[in-house]
C-alpha cells in the first residue's frame, strides 16, 4: 500500500542534524528567493504602478501572484506525491525564474500582471513543498527548532526585499525592472544546492492525478478573486457580473466537494475536513494570510506616499517588524522543541497581530517614525509566533499518509486568505480614497481638470502636486489606509478564536517512527524482538471483530482524533505505522548478506 511504503521509507532513513541543516540550506535559499520576489516588488509597486498604470490597478499586480499561488498550492503537494518532492521543487524553481525574466521585460500592465501570475505558480510550489519536505525528514517534536529557521528566512527576506527594492528603484542606472531580474541568480544557486544536498528516499506512489478536482478548486478560487478584485471598480457590486461570478464560485465549490469525495487520489481528501485540528489551523491560517498580506502590501504606500519616504528608507522602516518576527519565530521554535507545548504561541500571536493592526490604524500624516517602528514591531512579534506554529500543529495532527495534503492544504488556505485580503483591502482603499478626495475637494472649493477624479501617479509625482491638492491626497490616503488596517483587526481576532479552540495534541517525537533511529541503544536481538512484537500487535488489532479490546483502544489513540470508528483508526495505525516500523527494525537487525559464491546480495 502507498501509506505503508511511504511510512516504511521514512522510518528506514534517519537524518542527522547536519544532514537536516544541509537540506534546510537548499529549502531556505529557495524560500528566500520566492519571498524576496514578493517583498522587493512591494516596495517598488508604488513606482511601478505610477509608471505603467494607475492606483486602481495597484491590487492587480499583487493579486495576480496571490491568486495563482493560492490555487496551485494543493496541486503541488499532490503532484509531489506522484512524481517526487525534489523534481517538483526544481520545477517550481524553473517556472519562477522564467516568469521573473518575463516580468522584468514587461512593456505594459497586462504583460506584468500575466508574468506575475505565472510567477505565483512557482512561489506556490516553493512555499508548499518546503514545508512538505521538512515534514518528511523531521519529526514534529524536533520540527519546532527548524520551523523557527523557516520563520527567520521569512524575516530576512522581508527586510532584504524592501531594502533591495528601494535601492534598485532609487538607483537611476538600474530601474525597477531589476526588481525582477535580481532574484534570478538566487534561484539558480538554490537549484544547484537542492540538486546536491536533497536526497529523499524513492517511494512508490500512485500515478493518478485529480484533474477534475484541480480544475474545480482553481475555478472556484479564481471566480472569488475576480469578484473581489473587480467588484466596485470595473462593475458595480449590485450588477449582473457580481451575481454571475458569485454563482460560478459557489457552483465550482460544490463540484469541487463532489469531485474530492469521489476521486481516487483527491488533492484535498475529505477526511482532512473531519480532522478538527486541520479545520481550525486552516481557518486560523486563512485569517493570518488576510491580515499579514493585506498589511504588508499596503504599508509601503503609507510610508512612501503619506510620509514621503524614499523606497530605500521605506524598506528600512520594516526592519523593526523583521527583527521582531525573526526573534519570535526562533525563540518560540526552541521553546516548543524543549517543552513540547505549542498552543500558547499561535493563540498569543494572533491576539498580538490584532493589536498591531489596531496600532497601525491609528497612524496619521504626522506620526513619528519611532511610533511607526514600534507598531510594525508588534505586528512582527504576532506573525512570528503564529505562522509556523499553525503548520506544525496541522502536521502533528495528521496521519503520515496525509502529510503532503495537510501541509499544502493549510498553505492553500493561508494563501487564499492573503489573496482575499489583498483584493478586499485594495477595493476598500480604492473606494475610500476616491470618496475622500472628492469630498475634501468639494469642501475646499477646489476644481481640477478631471473634476473630482485626481489622477495619481508614482509617490514622486504625488509629492509634486500643488500643495492644497497634495495635502488632500495625503489625508485621503491616511484615512483609506486607516480603514484597511482597522478592518484587519476583527479578521485577526477570528483567527485568535480558531487557535483558541485547537486541542493541544502531544507532539510526535521519538516514538514508533524513531525506534530505528537509535541503533546503538539496542542489540540486534532486541531489534528483532521489538519488530516481531509490533507485527504481533498489528495482527491482533486486525483480528479484533466487534468485541471490546484494551489493545484496540490504546492503538487507536495513536491516530489523530476524527470521526472514524475506534477500530478504523486502530487499523490505520497498524497499517501505516506499526507494520512499516516492524519491517524497518527487522531489516536493520538482519541486513542483506553478500553471497560468497556469486558476489551478489542475498536476502
Amino acid at each position: 500500500m502507498v501509506a505503508q511504503a511511504q511510512a516504511a521509507s521514512l522510518t528506514k532513513r534517519h537524518y542527522t542534524h547536519r544532514e537536516i541543516l544541509e537540506v534546510m540550506s537548499g529549502l531556505m535559499l529557495a524560500m528566500l528567493t520566492s519571498m524576496i520576489s514578493t517583498s522587493v516588488v512591494g516596495t517598488a509597486l508604488p513606482t511601478i504602478v505610477g509608471e505603467l498604470g494607475g492606483q486602481d490597478q495597484y491590487s492587480w499586480v499583487a493579486s495576480a501572484t496571490m491568486l495563482t499561488m493560492t490555487v496551485s498550492t494543493p496541486l503541488w503537494g499532490k503532484l509531489s506525491d506522484l512524481f517526487g518532492r525534489k523534481l517538483l521543487f526544481q520545477t517550481a524553481l524553473g517556472l519562477f525564474v522564467a516568469a521573473s525574466l518575463v516580468a522584468g521585460l514587461s512593456q505594459d500592465m497586462g504583460q506584468l500582471i500575466a508574468a506575475r501570475a505565472v510567477q505565483g505558480l512557482g512561489v506556490g510550489g516553493l512555499s508548499a513543498l518546503s514545508q512538505v519536505i521538512l515534514g518528511d525528514i523531521v519529526s514534529p517534536r524536533e520540527r519546532g527548532r527548524y520551523s523557527g529557521y523557516m520563520g527567520a528566512v521569512f524575516g530576512i527576506s522581508t527586510v532584504a526585499g524592501p531594502l533591495l527594492g528601494g535601492f534598485i528603484v532609487d538607483a537611476d542606472w538600474l530601474g525597477w525592472r531589476w526588481c525582477f531580474y535580481v532574484v534570478v541568480p538566487f534561484a539558480l544557486v538554490s537549484f544547484i544546492v537542492i540538486q546536491k544536498v536533497l536526497k529523499l528516499p524513492k517511494v512508490k506512489r500512485s500515478t493518478s492525478i485529480d484533474i477534475w478536482g484541480a480544475t474545480t478548486i482553481t475555478a472556484s478560487a479564481s471566480a472569488l478573486m475576480l469578484l473581489l478584485t473587480l467588484g466596485g471598480n470595473e462593475f458595480e457590486w449590485n450588477s449582473v457580473w457580481t451575481y454571475l461570478l458569485a454563482a460560478v464560485a459557489l457552483l465550482m465549490l460544490a463540484l469541487a466537494v463532489l469531485s474530492e469525495r469521489t476521486a481516487r487520489n483527491p488533492i484535498l481528501p475529505p477526511r482532512l475536513f473531519r480532522n478538527p485540528t486541520f479545520v481550525l489551523t486552516s481557518l486560523a491560517s486563512l485569517f493570518v494570510g488576510m491580515a499579514m498580506f493585506g498589511a504588508m502590501i499596503y504599508l509601503p504606500q503609507y510610508l512612501q506616499i503619506v510620509k514621503g519616504l524614499s523606497p530605500t528608507n521605506s524598506g528600512l522602516m520594516t526592519l523593526p517588524m523583521v527583527v521582531a518576527l525573526f526573534l519570535a519565530g526562533v525563540i518560540s521554535g526552541k521553546i516548543v522543541t524543549q517543552t513540547g507545548r505549542w498552543k500558547i504561541f499561535p493563540v498569543a500571536g494572533l491576539l498580538i497581530v490584532a493589536i498591531g493592526l489596531f496600532l497601525l490604524s491609528r497612524l496619521h500624516v504626522d506620526s513619528s517614525e519611532w511610533l511607526i517602528g514600534f507598531d510594525v514591531a508588534v505586528l512582527g512579534v504576532g506573525l512570528g509566533l503564529s505562522m509556523q506554529m499553525l503548520i506544525l500543529a496541522a502536521q502533528n495532527g495528521s496521519e503520515p499518509r496525509d502529510m503532503a495534503s495537510t501541509t499544502s492544504g493549510v498553505s492553500f488556505f493561508r494563501s487564499l486568505g492573503g489573496a482575499v485580503g489583498v483584493a478586499a483591502f485594495g477595493a476598500i482603499l480604492t473606494s475610500r480614497l476616491k470618496d475622500e478626495i472628492a469630498e475634501m475637494l468639494r469642501a475646499a472649493h477646489i476644481a481640477t481638470a478631471g473634476g473630482s477624479d485626481v489622477k495619481l501617479g508614482s509617490p514622486d509625482a504625488i509629492q509634486q502636486l500643488p500643495t492644497p491638492i497634495k495635502n488632500i491626497v495625503l489625508e485621503a490616503f491616511t484615512r483609506g489606509l486607516e480603514t484597511v488596517f482597522l478592518v484587519g483587526v476583527p479578521i485577526a481576532l477570528l483567527g485568535f478564536l480558531a487557535a483558541l479552540f485547537l486541542k493541544e495534541l502531544p507532539l510526535r517525537g521519538a516514538n514508533a517512527a524513531a525506534l530505528p533511529q537509535q541503533p546503538p541503544q539496542l542489540g540486534k536481538d532486541d531489534l528483532v524482538l521489538a519488530g516481531l512484537l509490533l507485527e504481533l500487535i498489528a495482527q491482533r488489532v486486525e483480528r479484533v471483530n466487534g468485541e471490546r479490546s484494551a489493545l484496540l483502544t490504546a492503538v487507536a489513540k495513536m491516530a489523530p482524533p476524527d470521526d472514524r470508528s475506534e477500530r478504523e483508526r486502530a487499523r490505520s495505525v497498524a497499517q501505516s505505522v506499526l507494520r512499516p516500523t516492524s519491517r524497518a527494525l527487522i531489516a536493520q537487525a538482519t541486513p542483506p548478506q553478500k553471497d560468497l559464491v556469486t558476489g551478489g546480495i542475498s536476502s
